[in-house]
């Protein structure tokens, strides 16, 4: 029997792709490489990403429509190639960000996405490239607080691989699950599913020269973090509480999470928020509401800086609820907390990196 290569595009037209519903041949999956030697056939398979669930599959499909169209006596060796490049490794995802800063609480209602938010921005005014990524995959809140909402990225080929451009707003890349999921409807996901979403947003971005990445993660400590811990090495921990006790139980919760000896992230300090309430009509007066200091106590029994206190005002929640956070304007009492905060981070970082090794990405053992 004679081989040639109708033989073998006619057989491989028999199967189709399950992606697109599409035969081999139709979806131009067979590349130009077809060789026959007597009765060995070699071709490969072109697929668009590395990981197609479909993959195996189909190699599988592809020989046997062969041996059952041509002859169960041809030799089948089939190659895999993909049109995009492979995502890079872990350890080598962000190889321009200098410094990733996980903003994190024991409890939710403490105010840590408004601390993220405002943090990011206070760095950019001192200079710096921030990329901020909203890792509350079940409750997204950066959309609302950047007024970017309707904001729908897009993915661009970059370097061979389709990669998510992030929404810029205030200087600052911001990339949000909530940029793709409808804001009115719970996200249901399994943990699975939201670890690989957040692999997505930190893996398949553009996020390109950064000097600090601000991950707002969840509250508490849960899937999302120790996916973050695998994914990303952390330069360093920003723990925010309320002063009032059951808020500083869960910091202490937070603060070992990261220090636990399988993890080894540092503690950067902690941020009080809600330090205290000053009405507009009165602003050299302080109403201590949740208490008095209680995340300085905190800091001094746990050896770790208080990187700033912010007080409650008005303005904050309504700017945030408004998409221009309260640290866009640096002549206001808190626009100034907020940029003595960033200082105060930026110092401990630059403090960190210097008297410590670089943090290990913690390693799964099976």
């Amino acid at each position: 029997m004679t081989l040639y290569p109708k033989l073998i595009l006619d057989a491989l037209a028999t199967v189709r792709y399950p992606g697109n519903g599409k035969n081999l041949v139709e979806a131009e999956m067979v590349a130009d490489n077809l060789r026959i030697d007597g009765m060995k056939v070699s071709f490969s398979l072109v697929f668009e990403k590395p990981t197609d669930p479909f993959m195996k599959s189909m190699l599988k499909a592809a020989e046997t429509a062969i041996h059952t169209y041509v002859s169960p006596e041809v030799v089948v060796e089939i190659a895999t190639e993909s049109r995009q490049a492979a995502r890079p490794e872990v350890g080598k995802l962000l190889p321009q960000v200098k410094n990733v800063i996980a903003v994190s609480s024991g409890k939710g209602g403490v105010g840590k996405s408004t601390v993220a938010a405002n943090l990011a921005i206070a760095l950019t005014h001192l200079g710096y490239k921030v990329g901020l990524l909203d890792a509350d995959i079940f409750g997204p809140s950066v959309p609302k607080m950047f007024q970017v909402e309707d904001a729908r990225p897009y993915a661009e080929r970059i370097d061979g691989r389709d990669l998510i451009v992030p929404v810029e707003k205030y200087g600052i890349k911001l990339l949000s699950i909530g940029f793709f999921v409808n804001p009115d409807t719970a996200t249901l996901w399994r943990g699975g599913m939201a670890s690989n979403a957040l692999k997505q947003l930190v893996g398949d971005a553009a996020w390109g020269e950064l000097d600090y990445f601000i991950l707002d993660t969840p509250p508490g400590t849960s899937d999302i973090h120790l996916t973050l811990l695998q994914t990303l090495a952390i330069t360093g921990a920003v723990i925010v509480s309320t002063p009032q006790q059951v808020a500083l139980a869960d910091a202490r919760k937070g603060v070992d999470m990261y220090t636990n000896e399988k993890v080894n992230v540092p503690i950067l300090g902690l941020v009080e928020n809600m330090a205290w309430f000053t009405p507009a009509e009165l602003p050299e007066n302080r109403y201590y509401l949740f208490g008095k200091e209680g995340c300085k106590q905190l800091a001094e029994q746990l050896n770790v800086p208080l990187l700033g206190q912010i007080p409650i005002v008005q303005s904050i929640c309504e700017s945030g609820d408004q998409g221009t956070p309260v640290a866009l304007d640096t002549h206001t009492a808190t626009g100034r907390a907020f940029l003595q905060l960033a200082a105060a981070v930026a110092r401990q970082v630059d403090k960190r990196n210097l008297e410590q090794a670089p943090t290990r990405i913690v390693e799964v053992k099976k």
